[in-house]
């Protein structure tokens, strides 16, 4: 990723950008949630004990006990194996690992590949494309769960607020902790500013969020004073960045040595890229991946077929061509299924203008591309169609994950709550540990400031932008009255834990000389096991 003089290019354009896109998205997924807010709940299911009897109850309350997803899991559960739980547990199992592998695929193959391309289209210099597209890019599965869960008319904005809290928890609590584990005794340490900026800046954030839930309820423009903090975070970030660098060029006559010092923050980006990747050559290793690649496929096809990729190493012509021509035709089927009933000459009628708009965008790829290398002129039509399309598939496959886990805490009595701070957390913050902890112990004094910055800079922007923008629809949505926050006290207990791992980091790095040690280590890892001992406690009845 090429990077260009921080002066260049405004840091608002390329999150006005990404946001405004998120926007258009999801305005019409919240219109359709609060035109169906008065449905009926599904109420007696709990009281059924016998799996007859509880299938019977789902089909004659369809309407009200179906979950929202593309799938209906408390059917398939009890009608199908209802005399089989195991197999309905295993297949559940399946399910959310299948789902949980499909929503970050979708966004480290697609959507962050895309996000680079803007990246280097919009000339964004390092700094704020790694605040910016590399957050959105590792923040996309709790962003979309976010919008997804605020979005639902199920009222399931909890499990949103929850999953997005637990990761920011277990990612500045556990991988921090990881990434001290392995580099303890290490000389490597932190930039104090860049440390005590990100990590005032979140308290900040998350006292202001405390202040939202104490009150119970925000408008429209208390939503988007919170939402527009990411905006102020970005200026700031921008802001140090300028600073350091003129100081840093002002320096260069007298401390020569420094001068091909690269800035830490400026490799946010692309450190990762340049590290060599290994590949097994065993005939084992081999075959084994194959296979794998051939479970894959019916996976692979639909998101191939209809995500514009002009990535180098992806670069196909005839996967290009197709993926132009069907993606109008996936959108209009995606929207018909939303639209409620319509008759089949209107259906005809879309397909028809589908069709066409397809057929003439693929007639355009085809005699506009090569077959041995992807475009290098007028890329910013291919990268917004890619962006655009990888965005729509990540949106309706987290829509599918929090139907999935609303339809198991309902199977396995457990509050979703739970299933949120726990399994969708940690299933949407893996990336986080593997890739933070694989770029502290390979990447050297900067892979070490790289992993801690992401670590805290990644939490800011799934909670300024997953649940600032997640606020600001759903208020649009029950305009003219105010719209009622969730208040849970799981959510308190895990706000409450979250800002003692921060201040227990704050306190601890800079007494340790700015370098993470199991002191840190060890003290974030207590908090984060007695928070989860509490919520076992809790969900066993044990304590109230």
């Amino acid at each position: 990723m090429s990077s260009s003089n921080p002066t260049s290019s405004s840091p608002m354009k390329a999150p006005f950008f990404f946001l405004v896109s998120l926007f258009l998205l999801t305005t019409a997924a919240v219109a359709a949630a609060a035109a169906a807010a008065e449905e009926e709940d599904c109420h007696g299911l709990g009281e059924l004990k016998d799996h007859e009897a509880v299938c019977a109850y789902l089909k004659a309350h369809a309407s009200a006990c179906a979950p929202e997803g593309f799938i209906d899991y408390l059917q398939l559960f009890y009608c199908a194996f209802g005399d089989r739980p195991f197999i309905g547990y295993s297949l559940l199992l399946l399910c959310l690992l299948l789902l949980f592998y499909l929503l970050g695929d979708t966004a480290s193959v697609y959507f962050c590949s895309s996000l680079e391309g803007l990246s280097s289209a919009l000339h964004l210099p390092p700094t704020i494309a790694g605040v910016t597209l590399l957050s959105l890019g590792n923040g996309a599965p709790d962003v979309f769960s976010s919008l997804v869960s605020f979005s639902s008319s199920s009222g399931v904005a909890d499990v949103g607020l929850s999953s997005v809290l637990g990761g920011a928890f277990f990612v500045s609590t556990v991988v921090v902790a990881a990434i001290s584990f392995v580099i303890d005794g290490s000389s490597a340490a932190v930039d104090r500013a860049s440390f005590l900026r990100d990590l005032c800046f979140f308290l900040f954030i998350l006292a202001a969020l405390s202040l939202v839930l104490v009150t119970g309820s925000t408008g429209i423009w208390g939503a988007f004073a919170f939402f527009s903090l990411y905006f102020a975070y970005v200026l700031l970030v921008w802001a140090m960045h300028h600073y350091k660098n003129r100081n840093s060029h002002l320096l260069i006559p007298i401390l020569d040595s420094s001068a091909d010092e690269e800035d830490p923050e400026t490799k946010l980006v692309s450190e990762e890229a340049r590290r060599p990747k290994t590949h097994s050559n065993s005939p084992v290793s081999y075959y084994f991946f194959r296979f794998i690649n051939l479970l894959k496929m019916p996976l692979y096809l639909p998101r191939r077929l209809t995500i514009p990729d002009v990535s180098e190493e992806r670069w196909s012509k005839p996967f290009t061509v197709a993926s132009v021509t069907l993606s109008p035709l996936f959108l209009v089927t995606l929207w018909l299924s939303e639209t409620g009933e319509v008759s089949t000459a209107e259906k005809l009628i879309f397909y028809f203008i589908g069709s066409l708009i397809g057929l003439v965008l693929g007639v355009i790829a085809m005699v506009t591309t090569e077959s041995s290398a992807p475009p290098k002129s007028l890329l910013f039509p291919w990268l917004a169609g890619g962006f655009l399309m990888s965005v729509i598939w990540s949106y309706l496959i987290a829509a599918e994950l929090v139907s999935l886990l609303v339809s198991i805490g309902e199977i396995a009595h457990i509050s979703p709550l739970v299933l949120a701070f726990t399994v969708m957390a940690w299933g949407n913050s893996l990336g986080d540990l593997i890739a933070n902890v694989a770029m502290a112990m390979h990447g050297g004094g900067n892979g070490v400031q790289i992993a801690i910055s992401g670590c805290y800079a990644g939490p800011i922007f799934n909670t300024l932008v997953g649940l600032g923008f997640s606020l600001v629809l759903a208020s649009l949505a029950s305009y003219p009255t105010p719209f009622v926050v969730p208040q849970d006290t799981a959510i308190f207990e895990t706000l409450g834990f979250l800002i003692g791992g921060l201040l227990w980091a704050l306190i601890v790095l800079p007494r340790r000389g700015m370098k993470p040690d199991r002191v840190l280590g060890i003290g974030l890892l207590a908090i984060y096991l007695t928070f989860l001992c509490l919520r076992l406690l809790e969900s066993l009845g044990l304590v109230n």
